[in-house]
């Protein structure tokens, strides 16, 4: 025990030397814990693709991702980043994603009515479904979905299926989307009178 408080006792008199002369020992970069950001906000990468253009010295080769970001709350966003690495493009499609963050209104975990969401070539139908029907939608549509927290529909898709447009017709559908409050509330009156 006497040999423990011995050296309890030095290692005290070295750390109030070195506050004295200012000097700080070197923290091993092991020691310290990562930066992490500690939000509720779910990220889904939907696609990443291969991107060659051809130029005069040859071919260069790039990625292109797809990634949608939601809290499950109402508010979802995507976003497409290109890099020459994959975890760089990954990483700048999320933030993109962030930034381009929107609130949809969720009515029971369904949405307030049906409609149609349209990119390019790709339509896709949206319809509310009733408390235990879940998520029937594609894997591209169903990420958006998901994400923003809808928990029962029905989602058909017509026309091209493509991943990004799929992803876009379905944000565009749900961004269409108006709840009875706020249609009463742009028409000036109250939600029993419409």
């Amino acid at each position: 025990m006497a040999e423990n408080e011995v050296i309890v006792t030095e290692n005290v008199e070295e750390s109030s030397k070195s506050k004295k002369s200012g000097f700080k020992p070197k923290q091993d970069h092991k020691d310290r814990a990562p930066r992490r950001e500690q939000s509720d906000i779910e990220k889904r990468v939907v696609s990443v693709r291969r991107v060659t253009k051809v130029v005069k010295g040859g071919r260069t080769l790039r990625f292109s991702a797809l990634v949608v970001v939601g809290d499950k709350k109402g508010k979802v966003g995507l976003g497409i980043g290109k890099s020459k690495e994959v975890s760089s493009a990954i990483e700048k499609a999320t933030t993109i994603a962030k930034k381009n963050m929107k609130m949809v209104p969720v009515v029971d975990g369904s949405i307030p009515h049906e409609t149609i969401g349209k990119f390019s070539s790709t339509k896709i139908l949206l319809l509310p479904a009733p408390a235990g029907t879940g998520v029937i939608a594609g894997g591209s549509a169903r990420a958006v979905i998901e994400l923003a927290g809808i928990s029962n529909i029905v989602t058909k898709r017509h026309g091209s299926s493509n991943k990004i447009n799929c992803v876009k017709a379905t944000f565009e559908g749900l961004m269409g989307l108006k709840t009875k409050e706020e249609i009463a509330r742009r028409r000036g009156k109250s939600v029993d009178e419409i």
